[in-house]
């Protein structure tokens, strides 16, 4: 028990590193950006296994031994219980008055309601009778404590079973999905994802969603309702489903979860050639009332039709923040409610070079600040333009953008966990240990009738017990019929069996 307990205190200092480094599991992105920030640190914390502590050999190396000595520990203990559960009640000591509790009781206690007592009080007896006519009933009471502790450690290897297979085999992608929009279930159609060190691409199931409208409901307070109207195709069929939070779609052993919302801006570019180019741009909600950011990015356009020659300084993008219900009679851009009454973008436009071409990664939901700071590109306008829907910005070049309108996106998670059914087993396991582990007492208590006529009770506690002398002189109280019986029917606390 020392050792596990010695491994339980390695396995929490083990996990600081996950905490306090980027990992790769949860997000590339910033462990790229800890690479930029500590090029000279960075590989060699990477050799180590500070950006993937919980899939690392060390780590998982003391859950394992955590998990072997738990079963050691286990084992032995569960030989020990098993004899003590089939023992007999062990007799009085033949010196009475050496025990914690001790009466002599003055009158005589029936043998039966004795019985009796003990009986609807669940304590498990033993009768004992020696030749010179000395009469002892031996109860026993709380094995259901040591029974709780066995099942509370085993609750801890399930658990870690379970993370481990959960950490091996679990594989999860989140999509923003519009509406009327659809996408495949394989990674390149997830805008993020992640792998279990047992899942490959090729792994994952075949299936298509489309999400044909979505209805968000609100109060003053936030959302009440999201509301997703499904439709899917498996190797196995296709059907509709009603996708709402914590009521998620069971897709080829796969969980689809609605777990967000947000608004989609349709604005249409129409470049100083006259071609044009409609946009479905998704956007970030900034607070509870929906205003969003985003950005509307054309890297080719303003090609000359003649020539067919592309400028490269000609590319457009456009930094933007969706506004769902603009108040024009007050001097607030943000608004306060959610819904879409009355949308509106506030709009800052650039011109020149989008760096889109170089390969490194951006946010699609901003232009790339490097290329503003290096003058790659050119603000246009020299203050934020806001239009609504049906209007348009013109740009000095005789280009403009158009809104067009706004579309609701639902936030979708597929998730496959195989370990989570045996954490949960742990769960209830470890909730149905504790409680006994904590409640019950393991106590004894006998009665022995001497041939001179006296009669003794005594009790020992096994455990920390400061009740021990008001249980006995109320178990002595019913048995002398000063009280009437419990009957079957009657509660008392922390009783068991066994």
């Amino acid at each position: 028990m020392r050792t596990a307990l010695l491994l339980l205190l390695a396995l929490a200092l083990a996990a600081i590193p996950g905490s306090t480094f980027p990992q790769r599991a949860i997000s590339s992105v910033d462990v790229a950006d800890y690479y930029t920030a500590h090029p000279d640190l960075a590989p060699w914390l990477d050799r180590l296994w500070a950006f993937d502590v919980y899939t690392s050999p060390w780590f998982s190396a003391i859950y394992l031994l955590l998990m072997i000595s738990l079963v050691g520990c286990i084992i032995p203990r569960l030989g020990v219980h098993w004899r003590a559960l089939r023992a007999p009640v062990p007799d009085a000591p033949r010196r009475m008055s050496i025990l914690p509790y001790h009466r002599v009781v003055e009158g005589d206690l029936n043998q039966s309601r004795a019985r009796a007592v003990f009986k609807q009080r669940r304590w498990r007896t033993a009768v004992r009778e020696a030749e010179d006519g000395t009469v002892t009933i031996a109860a026993e009471k709380g094995h259901l404590r040591e029974t709780g502790n066995l099942l509370f450690h085993t609750s801890i290897i399930f658990m870690l079973v379970g993370i481990a297979v959960g950490s091996l085999g679990t594989w999860y992608g989140n999509r923003i999905l519009s509406e009327g929009k659809s996408y495949c279930n394989n990674l390149q159609q997830y805008d993020e994802y992640g792998l279990g060190s047992w899942v490959e691409e090729t792994d994952l199931p075949r299936f298509c969603l489309t999400l044909n409208a979505f209805d968000a409901e609100f109060t003053d307070g936030g959302p009440t309702a999201y509301d997703a109207d499904v439709s899917y195709e498996t190797p196995s069929g296709d059907g509709d489903y009603d996708l709402e939070v914590n009521h998620p779609l069971n897709l080829e052993g796969t969980n689809v979860f609605l777990i967000g919302h947000g608004y989609t801006a349709v604005v249409t570019y129409t470049d100083r050639y006259g071609q044009t180019q409609t946009l479905h741009q998704e956007f970030l909600a900034m607070d509870a009332a929906l205003n969003s950011e985003g950005a509307f990015k054309f890297p080719d356009v303003n090609v000359d039709p003649a020539t067919g020659v592309v400028d490269p300084d000609a590319e457009v993008g456009f930094d933007a923040i969706l506004v769902p219900t603009f108040d024009d009679a007050t001097e607030m851009l943000l608004g306060s409610e959610p819904e879409p009454n009355n949308p509106v973008l506030a709009l800052t436009a650039y011109t020149g070079d989008l760096g889109l071409g170089d390969g490194l990664p951006e946010s699609v939901y901003a232009v790339n600040p490097d290329q503003i700071a290096s003058g790659g590109l050119e603000q246009v306008n020299d203050q934020v333009e806001v239009i609504g829907v049906g209007d348009s910005m013109t740009l000095p070049d005789g280009s403009s953008l158009t809104f067009d309108g706004v579309e609701q996106y639902a936030v979708l998670q597929v998730r496959h966990d195989p370990g989570g059914p045996i954490v949960l087993i742990g769960a209830l396991l470890l909730l149905g240990g504790l409680l006994p582990a904590l409640a019950v007492r393991r106590r004894r208590y006998w009665i022995r009738w001497n041939p001179d006529g006296t009669v003794e009770t005594a009790g020992l506690n096994r455990n920390d017990y400061d009740g021990l002398d008001e249980e006995c002189d109320e178990l002595t109280a019913l048995i002398a019929g000063n009280e009437p019986p419990r009957t079957d029917n009657d509660t008392h606390d922390d009783g068991d069996r066994a």
